[in-house]
Protein backbone atom coordinates (compact mmCIF):
# COMPACT_ATOMS: atom_id res chain seq x y z
CA UNK A 1 0.00 0.00 0.00
CA UNK A 2 2.26 2.96 -1.57
CA UNK A 3 0.56 5.79 1.23
CA UNK A 4 0.71 4.18 4.60
CA UNK A 5 3.63 5.82 6.73
CA UNK A 6 3.86 8.27 3.71
CA UNK A 7 3.62 12.41 4.59
CA UNK A 8 1.79 14.21 0.90
CA UNK A 9 3.02 18.06 1.12
CA UNK A 10 0.41 20.50 -0.02
CA UNK A 11 1.73 23.61 -2.29
CA UNK A 12 -0.53 26.63 -1.70
CA UNK A 13 0.10 28.92 -4.30
CA UNK A 14 -0.60 32.41 -1.68
CA UNK A 15 0.32 33.92 1.74
CA UNK A 16 -1.85 32.07 4.75
CA UNK A 17 -4.93 33.63 5.91
CA UNK A 18 -6.71 34.16 2.12
CA UNK A 19 -9.24 31.87 0.32
CA UNK A 20 -7.07 29.42 -1.41
CA UNK A 21 -5.21 28.94 2.27
CA UNK A 22 -8.06 28.24 3.87
CA UNK A 23 -9.97 26.04 2.11
CA UNK A 24 -6.35 24.15 1.34
CA UNK A 25 -5.56 24.03 4.92
CA UNK A 26 -9.54 22.31 6.00
CA UNK A 27 -8.99 20.13 2.97
CA UNK A 28 -5.19 18.45 4.22
CA UNK A 29 -6.86 17.96 8.03
CA UNK A 30 -9.20 15.68 5.95
CA UNK A 31 -8.01 14.16 3.19
CA UNK A 32 -5.74 11.65 4.81
CA UNK A 33 -7.97 10.26 6.45
CA UNK A 34 -10.17 8.70 3.33
CA UNK A 35 -7.07 7.17 1.34
CA UNK A 36 -5.28 3.65 1.71
CA UNK A 37 -2.71 3.39 3.86
CA UNK A 38 -4.09 7.25 5.97
CA UNK A 39 -0.89 9.41 5.13
CA UNK A 40 -0.31 12.85 6.51
CA UNK A 41 -1.11 16.10 4.20
CA UNK A 42 0.90 19.13 5.42
CA UNK A 43 0.18 21.96 3.98
CA UNK A 44 3.18 24.47 3.13
CA UNK A 45 2.65 28.12 1.59
CA UNK A 46 4.63 29.15 -1.18
CA UNK A 47 3.31 32.75 -2.22
CA UNK A 48 5.10 34.65 -5.45
CA UNK A 49 3.45 35.51 -9.43
CA UNK A 50 -0.07 34.71 -8.29
CA UNK A 51 0.73 30.97 -7.23
CA UNK A 52 2.84 30.44 -10.33
CA UNK A 53 6.13 29.96 -8.22
CA UNK A 54 3.79 27.31 -6.38
CA UNK A 55 2.71 25.44 -9.45
CA UNK A 56 5.98 25.77 -11.27
CA UNK A 57 7.50 24.20 -8.55
CA UNK A 58 4.85 21.34 -8.55
CA UNK A 59 5.60 21.26 -12.65
CA UNK A 60 9.27 21.45 -12.75
CA UNK A 61 10.86 20.27 -9.26
CA UNK A 62 8.49 17.88 -7.38
CA UNK A 63 8.97 14.18 -7.74
CA UNK A 64 6.30 12.81 -9.75
CA UNK A 65 4.90 9.89 -7.04
CA UNK A 66 1.74 11.41 -5.81
CA UNK A 67 3.07 12.65 -2.72
CA UNK A 68 3.02 16.69 -4.10
CA UNK A 69 -0.45 18.09 -4.17
CA UNK A 70 -0.78 21.90 -5.55
CA UNK A 71 -3.78 24.75 -5.36
CA UNK A 72 -3.30 27.40 -7.21
CA UNK A 73 -5.04 30.77 -9.44
CA UNK A 74 -7.91 29.00 -11.05
CA UNK A 75 -7.24 31.51 -14.39
CA UNK A 76 -4.03 29.86 -14.95
CA UNK A 77 -5.28 27.50 -17.70
CA UNK A 78 -7.23 30.72 -19.39
CA UNK A 79 -4.15 32.56 -19.07
CA UNK A 80 -2.28 29.63 -21.35
CA UNK A 81 -5.41 29.60 -23.59
CA UNK A 82 -4.54 33.55 -24.34
CA UNK A 83 -0.75 32.36 -25.26
CA UNK A 84 0.88 33.60 -21.51
CA UNK A 85 4.65 31.66 -21.78
CA UNK A 86 4.34 29.94 -18.72
CA UNK A 87 6.90 27.46 -17.22
CA UNK A 88 4.20 24.67 -16.85
CA UNK A 89 1.42 23.40 -18.79
CA UNK A 90 -2.24 23.24 -17.06
CA UNK A 91 -3.10 20.56 -19.16
CA UNK A 92 -0.61 18.15 -17.57
CA UNK A 93 -1.59 18.11 -13.81
CA UNK A 94 -3.94 15.48 -12.88
CA UNK A 95 -6.66 16.92 -10.97
CA UNK A 96 -8.07 15.62 -8.13
CA UNK A 97 -10.93 17.71 -7.25
CA UNK A 98 -12.36 21.31 -6.42
CA UNK A 99 -14.06 22.17 -3.00
CA UNK A 100 -15.96 24.74 -4.03
CA UNK A 101 -17.14 26.69 -7.30
CA UNK A 102 -18.55 29.64 -5.92
CA UNK A 103 -18.94 33.23 -8.20
CA UNK A 104 -16.10 34.89 -8.05
CA UNK A 105 -17.06 39.37 -6.89
CA UNK A 106 -15.32 42.41 -7.34
CA UNK A 107 -15.76 44.63 -4.23
CA UNK A 108 -15.13 47.95 -3.42
CA UNK A 109 -14.86 49.60 0.42
CA UNK A 110 -17.81 51.10 1.78
CA UNK A 111 -16.90 54.49 2.30
CA UNK A 112 -15.23 54.44 -0.96
CA UNK A 113 -18.61 56.07 -2.76
CA UNK A 114 -18.45 53.44 -5.61
CA UNK A 115 -21.72 51.11 -4.75
CA UNK A 116 -22.50 49.54 -7.79
CA UNK A 117 -20.91 48.65 -11.33
CA UNK A 118 -22.13 51.82 -13.12
CA UNK A 119 -20.73 54.27 -10.09
CA UNK A 120 -17.65 52.67 -11.90
CA UNK A 121 -18.44 53.56 -15.17
CA UNK A 122 -18.11 57.71 -13.78
CA UNK A 123 -15.38 58.15 -11.41
CA UNK A 124 -11.73 56.55 -11.37
CA UNK A 125 -11.45 53.63 -8.68
CA UNK A 126 -8.12 52.62 -7.57
CA UNK A 127 -8.47 48.43 -6.88
CA UNK A 128 -5.73 46.16 -5.50
CA UNK A 129 -4.48 43.22 -7.27
CA UNK A 130 -1.81 40.69 -7.00
CA UNK A 131 -0.90 40.18 -10.62
CA UNK A 132 -1.94 38.51 -13.77
CA UNK A 133 -5.01 36.80 -11.75
CA UNK A 134 -8.40 37.35 -11.71
CA UNK A 135 -7.87 40.30 -9.25
CA UNK A 136 -6.50 42.09 -12.35
CA UNK A 137 -8.16 40.51 -15.24
CA UNK A 138 -11.84 41.16 -14.13
CA UNK A 139 -11.21 45.09 -14.02
CA UNK A 140 -9.23 45.77 -17.06
CA UNK A 141 -12.11 43.69 -19.15
CA UNK A 142 -14.32 45.41 -17.80
CA UNK A 143 -12.80 48.59 -18.52
CA UNK A 144 -12.27 47.64 -22.07
CA UNK A 145 -15.56 46.05 -22.71
CA UNK A 146 -18.13 48.07 -20.18
CA UNK A 147 -16.04 50.97 -20.37
CA UNK A 148 -15.37 51.27 -16.67
CA UNK A 149 -12.84 53.25 -14.80
CA UNK A 150 -10.63 50.98 -12.31
CA UNK A 151 -7.52 51.98 -11.81
CA UNK A 152 -5.47 48.72 -11.03
CA UNK A 153 -2.67 48.71 -8.39
CA UNK A 154 -0.43 45.64 -8.89
CA UNK A 155 2.15 43.97 -6.19
CA UNK A 156 0.06 42.84 -3.25
CA UNK A 157 1.65 39.17 -2.34
CA UNK A 158 -2.35 38.22 -1.42
CA UNK A 159 -6.00 38.82 -0.89
CA UNK A 160 -5.34 39.28 2.88
CA UNK A 161 -2.56 42.12 1.89
CA UNK A 162 -5.54 43.74 -0.44
CA UNK A 163 -7.75 43.62 2.43
CA UNK A 164 -5.76 45.55 4.39
CA UNK A 165 -5.10 48.33 2.11
CA UNK A 166 -8.94 48.64 1.71
CA UNK A 167 -9.18 49.13 5.48
CA UNK A 168 -6.00 52.01 5.20
CA UNK A 169 -7.63 54.00 2.48
CA UNK A 170 -4.63 52.80 0.16
CA UNK A 171 -6.82 51.34 -2.47
CA UNK A 172 -10.68 51.46 -2.73
CA UNK A 173 -11.40 48.00 -3.46
CA UNK A 174 -10.17 44.51 -4.25
CA UNK A 175 -10.64 43.23 -7.91
CA UNK A 176 -11.46 39.53 -7.13
CA UNK A 177 -12.10 36.99 -4.09
CA UNK A 178 -14.51 34.53 -4.58
CA UNK A 179 -17.62 34.49 -2.69
CA UNK A 180 -17.16 31.65 -0.71
CA UNK A 181 -14.17 33.16 0.87
CA UNK A 182 -15.81 36.28 1.79
CA UNK A 183 -18.06 34.48 3.90
CA UNK A 184 -15.62 32.36 5.38
CA UNK A 185 -13.15 34.55 6.39
CA UNK A 186 -14.56 38.19 6.45
CA UNK A 187 -18.02 37.12 7.54
CA UNK A 188 -18.12 40.78 9.91
CA UNK A 189 -17.75 42.70 6.87
CA UNK A 190 -20.49 41.19 5.06
CA UNK A 191 -22.65 41.38 8.34
CA UNK A 192 -21.52 45.47 8.97
CA UNK A 193 -21.77 45.93 5.11
CA UNK A 194 -18.20 46.98 4.79
CA UNK A 195 -17.65 45.96 1.37
CA UNK A 196 -19.99 46.87 -1.68
CA UNK A 197 -20.46 43.97 -4.32
CA UNK A 198 -20.38 45.16 -7.68
CA UNK A 199 -20.50 42.04 -9.97
CA UNK A 200 -20.18 38.34 -9.80
CA UNK A 201 -18.60 36.51 -12.00
CA UNK A 202 -19.57 32.98 -12.83
CA UNK A 203 -22.26 30.98 -15.05
CA UNK A 204 -24.77 31.49 -13.01
CA UNK A 205 -25.71 33.98 -10.39
CA UNK A 206 -25.10 32.37 -6.80
CA UNK A 207 -27.98 31.30 -4.70
CA UNK A 208 -27.91 34.51 -2.46
CA UNK A 209 -26.18 37.18 -4.49
CA UNK A 210 -29.62 37.37 -6.63
CA UNK A 211 -29.50 41.41 -6.59
CA UNK A 212 -25.92 41.64 -8.09
CA UNK A 213 -25.34 41.55 -11.89
CA UNK A 214 -23.31 38.55 -13.40
CA UNK A 215 -20.51 39.86 -15.90
CA UNK A 216 -21.20 38.26 -18.89
CA UNK A 217 -25.17 39.64 -18.71
CA UNK A 218 -24.03 42.85 -18.80
CA UNK A 219 -22.35 42.35 -22.68
CA UNK A 220 -23.93 45.05 -24.63
CA UNK A 221 -23.67 42.38 -27.80
CA UNK A 222 -23.03 38.62 -28.07
CA UNK A 223 -19.36 38.93 -29.13
CA UNK A 224 -18.62 40.85 -25.76
CA UNK A 225 -21.09 38.16 -24.38
CA UNK A 226 -18.91 35.05 -25.65
CA UNK A 227 -15.47 36.76 -24.56
CA UNK A 228 -17.19 37.22 -20.63
CA UNK A 229 -18.43 33.76 -20.72
CA UNK A 230 -14.53 32.54 -21.27
CA UNK A 231 -13.45 34.91 -18.71
CA UNK A 232 -16.13 33.73 -16.27
CA UNK A 233 -15.56 30.00 -16.80
CA UNK A 234 -12.75 29.78 -14.30
CA UNK A 235 -15.13 30.24 -11.08
CA UNK A 236 -16.16 26.58 -11.99
CA UNK A 237 -12.26 25.39 -11.59
CA UNK A 238 -12.57 27.49 -8.40
CA UNK A 239 -9.88 26.29 -5.53
CA UNK A 240 -8.25 23.39 -7.64
CA UNK A 241 -6.60 20.84 -5.82
CA UNK A 242 -3.65 18.68 -8.56
CA UNK A 243 -1.22 16.38 -8.67
CA UNK A 244 2.10 16.06 -10.60
CA UNK A 245 2.13 15.20 -14.01
CA UNK A 246 3.15 12.14 -14.78
CA UNK A 247 2.10 10.31 -11.58
CA UNK A 248 1.16 6.60 -11.21
CA UNK A 249 -2.72 6.26 -12.05
CA UNK A 250 -3.62 4.13 -9.19
CA UNK A 251 -1.91 6.88 -7.02
CA UNK A 252 -4.15 9.48 -8.72
CA UNK A 253 -7.19 7.07 -8.46
CA UNK A 254 -6.88 7.56 -4.73
CA UNK A 255 -6.39 10.74 -4.31
CA UNK A 256 -9.78 11.28 -6.25
CA UNK A 257 -11.49 8.59 -4.37
CA UNK A 258 -9.95 10.44 -1.14
CA UNK A 259 -11.45 13.84 -2.01
CA UNK A 260 -14.93 12.38 -3.02
CA UNK A 261 -15.13 10.26 0.39
CA UNK A 262 -13.86 13.27 2.20
CA UNK A 263 -16.74 15.92 0.75
CA UNK A 264 -19.09 13.42 1.90
CA UNK A 265 -17.58 12.79 5.12
CA UNK A 266 -20.24 14.53 7.89
CA UNK A 267 -16.89 15.78 9.96
CA UNK A 268 -15.62 17.21 7.19
CA UNK A 269 -18.38 18.89 6.36
CA UNK A 270 -19.53 20.14 9.99
CA UNK A 271 -15.89 21.71 9.92
CA UNK A 272 -16.81 23.18 7.08
CA UNK A 273 -19.32 25.05 8.43
CA UNK A 274 -17.74 25.78 11.70
CA UNK A 275 -15.46 27.64 9.29
CA UNK A 276 -17.73 29.51 7.14
CA UNK A 277 -16.79 27.68 4.11
CA UNK A 278 -19.10 26.65 1.62
CA UNK A 279 -18.76 22.96 -0.34
CA UNK A 280 -19.78 22.94 -4.00
CA UNK A 281 -17.60 21.01 -5.01
CA UNK A 282 -16.37 19.56 -8.36
CA UNK A 283 -14.77 16.42 -9.19
CA UNK A 284 -11.64 15.93 -10.36
CA UNK A 285 -12.51 14.42 -13.58
CA UNK A 286 -14.82 16.82 -14.43
CA UNK A 287 -12.16 19.66 -13.66
CA UNK A 288 -9.78 17.97 -16.04
CA UNK A 289 -12.21 18.18 -18.85
CA UNK A 290 -12.80 21.56 -18.26
CA UNK A 291 -9.35 22.78 -18.07
CA UNK A 292 -8.73 20.47 -21.34
CA UNK A 293 -11.94 22.23 -22.71
CA UNK A 294 -10.59 25.98 -21.66
CA UNK A 295 -7.23 25.45 -23.96
CA UNK A 296 -8.91 24.61 -27.11
CA UNK A 297 -10.52 28.10 -27.20
CA UNK A 298 -10.92 29.32 -30.64
CA UNK A 299 -7.94 31.54 -30.86
CA UNK A 300 -9.82 34.95 -32.39
CA UNK A 301 -11.62 34.91 -28.99
CA UNK A 302 -8.58 34.24 -26.87
CA UNK A 303 -6.27 36.43 -28.63
CA UNK A 304 -9.04 39.15 -27.90
CA UNK A 305 -9.05 38.60 -24.47
CA UNK A 306 -5.49 38.73 -24.20
CA UNK A 307 -4.91 41.74 -25.89
CA UNK A 308 -7.17 43.54 -23.50
CA UNK A 309 -5.05 42.84 -20.94
CA UNK A 310 -1.91 43.40 -22.11
CA UNK A 311 -2.82 47.05 -21.87
CA UNK A 312 -0.61 48.44 -19.00
CA UNK A 313 -0.57 48.55 -15.20
CA UNK A 314 0.08 50.76 -12.60
CA UNK A 315 2.59 48.98 -9.78
CA UNK A 316 1.68 49.02 -6.33
CA UNK A 317 3.88 52.21 -4.56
Amino acid sequence: MFYRNKTISLVIGYSAGGGYDTYARVAARFLGDHMPGKPVVVPRNMPGASSRVAIAYAYNVAPRDGLTLCTGDQSLALAQAMGESLNFDMSRFLYIGNPSSENNTTVTWHTSEITNISDAMTREVTMGATGGSPSSQYPRIMNSVLATRFKIILGYPGGNEINLAMERGEVAGRGSNNWASWKATRADWLRDKKINILVQVGLKKAHDLQDVPLLMDLARNEEDKILLKLLSTPATIGRPIFTTPETPADRVAALRAGFEAMIKDPVFLAEATRLNLEIDPVSGDELQAIVSDLLKTPKSISHRLAEILAEGETPKP
